[in-house]
């Protein structure tokens, strides 16, 4: 349709070109005006005229006046010859300047044929465009099943990635260099009877780096990299998916030693049979020629698939089975160390303050991913930017921290005094409860600036990573989430809506204690319920029930036995320390933000 409505359009305006010449031509035409021989003699005689160009028998007349007039003399004889026969009077004549012009056959012919060729030459381009839009439309129906892979050449300077453009991941890099000497030296594994693994999955959290180890991996061994979606070989027409598998494979096998990608694999590798799409779904489909594909490497190819994912539980275990993707790598979220390393890669090409301490960022981004650091770099970048600097300071690598964590400060969302009141109140409360409890994590800024949805805001860091969490710790971030939501009863003896993704928060921390991790002691160590999930749907669609009626109950009441200790811990703290909640109430009144340093030494104060 695009195709058509462009070559259309391209008619309608060649067609009022056409039309504009024309109309321009004849117009210039009608500006000259025919006279016969007998005026003509009359006006000589009259000495009007002062010049006469010949050009055969046409005649360009200009008068005094510098009017033209257009004549045409007898064919026979000669100018002088046919005005004498008109009675011309010879003196007046003597005086008009007479001079002849030769036309050429060529401009005789190009003025004869061309106000007639020409509409048919541009009818015929036409007509031609057309055609050639048509066939190249009907190519690529051809050429719809052939595979769409971006091609990352070994020797491509400018997309070639290693090892060390990936900061982090250390155990995935060793798994990985482990490819990178297969590929380079085949000749050696298969000397001594070793199969190398034919599929790498990469399994981590979004933003981890996936995409950018599998590059690296290519451009460590120097190898050519295929890179596909897992979305791109799905498409409308049935057998598309499977065509393109079929494709791509063939290609890396011509130019192995090579890598496959797949990124997104969960787009097609789900499980099969669900009912879902009917038997002939074009997922499975795709599936099916990747899973066919993957069994028919020879083992001399050196043609190594890897694939990524955030989604391992929801893969055909087909997939996963020995000779298929028998390789998997996780990829965690970076550590401390780890980000310092990836804030420093990001900010290679930005101009930084010399005293910039990236260990100092490190410490306030605990479960950023390197997507996330480098976003958080880019957005230093543009504030700086945005504020007339020529380099990139500290303080705005740090205000891009919360922007990235909570959103931008939304200044135009100004609070009534009684919200501001409120809204401090209910920070305040957070943080009393935060700095009291012993597991809690410290805070390091109290706003009661808006940002994202928030009208406020308590940032809480934890002093280092951790990786396992005790019932205690969940206990005290439960009272914690709850402190607001007591200090506005406490002191306005009222509830507000600002409360609702702190109770959403508790509720969630509560159940999970009861049923995820076994921390209930009257359900005792063991889980219950089971998340069946629906392929087509992304997300949780329902939950397997499998326990009774009355352990329903007693979840229930766990949960709510659970909620209302931490309410009852909470609201001790903020009775008993009312003064300091005031304190810091009132100076988020006054001031909007207060930091660590200054939270510390009021929390300090006596």
């Amino acid at each position: 349709m695009k195709s058509i409505s462009k070559n259309l359009t391209y008619g309608v305006l060649i067609l009022m070109t056409i039309a504009l010449l024309g109309s321009l031509f004849s117009d210039s035409l009608q500006e000259k005006k025919k006279v016969t021989l007998s005026e003509l003699v009359q006006k000589i005689n009259s000495d009007e005229v002062s010049k006469i160009v010949v050009r055969e028998n046409n005649l360009e007349v200009t008068l005094n006046d510098k009017s033209i007039l257009l004549s045409r003399k007898e064919s026979e004889s000669g100018l002088s010859e046919t005005l004498k026969n008109y009675s011309v009077d010879t003196e007046k004549l003597k005086k008009v300047s007479i001079e002849i012009q030769e036309q050429s056959g060529f401009l005789f012919w190009i003025g004869a044929v061309l106000p007639f060729l020409l509409p048919i030459l541009v009818i015929g381009f036409f007509i031609w465009w057309s055609a050639r839009q048509l066939r190249q439309g009907s190519m690529q129906a051809f050429t719809f099943g052939q595979s769409r892979a971006r091609l990352i050449m070994p020797n491509s300077k400018r997309e070639r990635t290693t090892f060390k453009d990936v900061a982090g991941a250390k155990e995935a890099k060793e798994e990985l260099k482990e490819i990178v000497d297969f590929l380079k030296s085949p000749k050696k594994f298969f000397d001594i009877g070793a199969r190398i693994p034919r599929g790498v999955l990469l399994m981590g959290a979004p933003g981890t780096g996936k995409t950018l180890l599998a590059k690296a991996v290519a451009g460590e061994a120097g190898v050519p990299f295929y890179q596909m979606s897992g979305s791109e070989f799905v498409e409308m027409f049935v057998g598309v998916g499977a065509s393109r598998v079929r494709d791509l494979f063939k290609l890396a096998k011509k130019s192995a030693p090579s890598i496959v990608f797949i990124d997104e694999i969960d787009a097609v590798g789900r499980h099969r049979g669900t009912g879902i799409g009917g038997g002939h779904d074009e997922r499975e489909q795709t599936l099916n020629q990747i899973l066919v594909e993957m069994d028919g490497f020879e083992t001399n190819e050196s043609v190594i698939v890897m694939a990524a994912t955030n989604r391992p539980d929801v893969l055909d275990p087909a997939l996963l089975r020995p000779g298929r993707f028998d390789r998997r790598v996780t990829i965690d979220l970076p550590d401390i160390n780890d980000r310092e390393e990836i804030l420093k890669i990001h900010a290679k090409n930005k101009p930084l303050a010399k005293d910039v301490r990236f260990r100092m960022i490190a410490e306030r981004t605990p479960g950023f991913a390197g997507a996330d650091l480098a976003n958080l770099v880019n957005e230093a970048a543009i504030l700086a930017a945005r504020k007339n600097q020529k380099i990139v300071n500290e303080l705005d690598l740090i205000q891009s921290i919360e922007k990235v964590m909570l959103g931008p400060e939304r200044k135009s969302h100004i609070l009534s005094v009684k919200e501001k009141e409120i809204s401090a109140y209910h920070e305040a409360g957070h943080a009393l409860v935060a700095a009291t409890l012993p597991n809690a994590d410290p805070v390091h800024k109290i706003s009661i600036v808006s940002r994202g949805r928030a009208a406020g805001y308590t940032l809480k860091i934890p002093a280092e990573d951790r990786h396992l969490f005790s019932r205690s710790n969940f206990l005290d971030e439960l009272a914690v989430s709850l402190g607001g939501y007591v200090a506005e009863k406490v002191v306005f003896n009222e509830i507000t809506t600002g409360a609702g993704d702190d109770l959403k928060k508790a509720s969630d921390i509560a159940r999970s204690l009861v049923m995820r991790y076994g921390m209930s002691e009257k359900l005792g160590p063991a889980v219950f319920g089971g998340e069946e999930e629906m392929v087509f749907l992304g997300k949780e669609f329902g939950h397997e029930r499998n326990y009774s009626e009355q352990i329903a109950e007693l979840i229930d009441s766990e949960v709510r036995k659970t909620i209302d200790g931490a309410y009852k811990r909470a609201r001790e703290i903020i009775t008993s320390r009312r003064n300091k909640l005031e304190k810091i109430a009132k100076h988020l009144i006054e001031k909007e933000t207060i930091e660590k340093d200054e939270f510390a030494a009021m929390m300090a104060a006596a």
